[in-house]
């Protein structure tokens, strides 16, 4: 259902862009699928994996590996100070 998504749930890929994790969608994806990235140690390769708050990801950044508690879900591209209240890092 396209009304829930944004809300109840998000795209792992549109998560990433969105929070600035990425450029582009297309770059999220491609990570994605290298099965580099995890949600709550779950491995995945599929850009539409549902994501929701609270949920953890484990990114490997050229910074190094980080990992993210979800904690809000956004319906566009804001700025930087905006996506950092998407997320929190879990040390």
């Amino acid at each position: 259902m396209p009304e829930e998504e944004d809300k109840a749930w998000q795209r792992l890929d549109k998560f990433l862009f969105f929070a600035r994790f990425c450029k582009t969608r297309a770059v999220a994806g491609q990570l994605i699928e290298t099965g580099a990235v995890r949600i709550n140690r779950q491995p995945t390769i599929k850009p539409h994996a549902k994501l929701r708050p609270n949920d953890v990801i484990t990114l490997p950044l050229p910074r190094g590996v980080v990992v993210v508690r979800v904690v809000s879900l956004s319906n566009r591209r804001g700025p930087a100070t905006e996506a950092q209240l998407l997320y929190e890092e879990v040390a």
